[in-house]
């Protein structure tokens, strides 16, 4: 489990999508992570396979699944590509954001990036078959991300992302027409699931 707070912007040094084979270079001491550990990249809940120093800081290597490749944004990553990092929860670690799985529902499309002073706002296309999980006020993971959902429409919701959020994770560069990892609220599944179950 993690909670969509960003801790380190990784950086992918190779990455091979016939093998599923992935190494990105991070802050992270590769000696206080052990093998078989999990790191959410960018909402993706992956396991560390291979791990040593690298250069002043440390690598990580992952596999990953046909699976994902096919339902996230892994499959548009290349080299230096920037990854949003965040390492599992341990009991007793705030819970600064909300509680994440690292399981990808979907792809989304950033719409419109509008520019203000205090904030941006990010709209974001997703499949409408997901809008029973999108509240506003709710919460919602994009690229790893833990953000309340603004407004809500029919196949776009919006957000909002403060400067230092921007700053300090790979949204400081993302683009219109750019896909985004989208993890719905676990609750809401939950809760969504026990309407269906009663009616």
């Amino acid at each position: 489990m993690f909670t969509g707070i960003i801790t380190d912007v990784g950086e992918i040094e190779s990455i091979n999508l016939d093998n599923g084979k992935i190494k990105i270079s991070s802050i992270f001491n590769h000696e206080d992570i052990d093998l078989g550990a999990s790191i959410c990249c960018s909402g993706i809940c992956l396991t560390v396979v291979e791990k040593n120093k690298f250069n002043d800081n440390s690598y990580f290597c992952f596999e990953v699944s046909q699976e994902t490749i096919s339902r996230s944004s892994v499959k548009f990553w290349k080299n230096h590509t920037k990854v949003n990092l965040e390492k599992s929860l341990k009991f007793g670690d705030e819970v600064g954001g909300h509680l994440v799985t690292g399981h990808v529902d979907c792809l989304g499309e950033i719409d419109s990036i509008i520019k203000s002073k205090n904030s941006n706002v990010f709209k974001i296309k997703y499949p409408n078959k997901y809008k029973k999980f999108v509240a506003s006020k709710g919460s919602i993971c994009l690229d790893g991300i833990s953000l309340t959902i603004n407004d809500v429409f029919d196949d776009f919701f919006s957000v909002n992302i403060i400067p230092h959020t921007e700053e300090n994770t790979s949204w400081s560069s993302v683009s219109k027409g750019d896909s985004v990892n989208i993890e719905f609220d676990v609750l809401a599944r939950y809760v969504s699931r026990q309407l269906e179950e009663r009616l």
